[in-house]
């Protein structure tokens, strides 16, 4: 297969937030990103200073626009914004940590906790209608930047879905791969479908925290 028809992401989590430390889960809510965050996404566009890209996405939630926009700065690469990477919608579990979620909301968490497919925290997205709406914003750039690098700047639940898809892993298996801040994750698209390049790289990064996993 030649380069041309293959289509290469690498994927990035945003930085560190202060909900993050806490383990509050955020979802949709707009936290930006703290000290420790901003100094991990220079450090990313240090990394990526090797790399060249055709072009920059990012979810439009603040936590991964300014990583973004901080790790572009010297890049000359315009971002431009993507709601399709959004992180999923946690419904009522948005705002409160793990810890805070088994009291108040026991069964919520328990779907949360079991990755329960089709259940939507309430008023929230479920797991297969976030898989699907990260999975299609991914396959139509993957069609429209046929042939070349493309950067995404976005959040772990959606990191979490892309890794199922380049490694066949079903949605409601538990999650044993990592999903750190600030991380590269590059994976390529081609006419076999998705396959995974290389995951959760840190080696620029002082430290990154994982995604919530519990």
């Amino acid at each position: 297969m030649t380069s041309a028809h293959i289509t290469r992401f690498c994927l990035i989590r945003h930085g560190e937030t202060d909900w993050n430390g806490e383990k509050r889960i955020q979802g949709h809510i707009d936290i930006d990103l703290n000290a420790a965050g901003e100094a991990q996404a220079r450090a990313v566009g240090q990394g990526l200073a090797e790399h060249s890209f055709a072009a920059a996405y990012s979810s439009d939630l603040q936590r991964a626009w300014r990583t973004a926009q901080i790790a572009t700065a010297g890049m000359g690469l315009a971002v431009s914004p993507a709601p399709t990477f959004r992180e999923r919608h946690f419904g009522v579990l948005q705002g409160v940590t793990s810890q805070e979620a088994r009291v108040q909301y026991p069964d919520v968490f328990h779907h949360h906790h079991a990755r329960t497919p089709d259940y939507d925290y309430e008023n929230g997205e479920s797991l297969i209608v976030f898989a699907a709406r990260v999975r299609a914003g991914l396959e139509a750039l993957a069609v429209s930047h046929r042939g070349q690098n493309v950067l995404i700047f976005t959040h772990g639940g959606v990191l979490d879905v892309v890794y199922r898809a380049a490694t066949g892993r079903p949605l409601e298996a538990p999650r044993d791969f990592t999903l750190p801040n600030a991380a590269f994750n590059w994976v390529e698209h081609g006419p076999d479908g998705w396959r995974l390049i290389s995951w959760a790289d840190c080696r620029h990064l002082n430290r990154a925290l994982d995604e919530v996993l519990e």
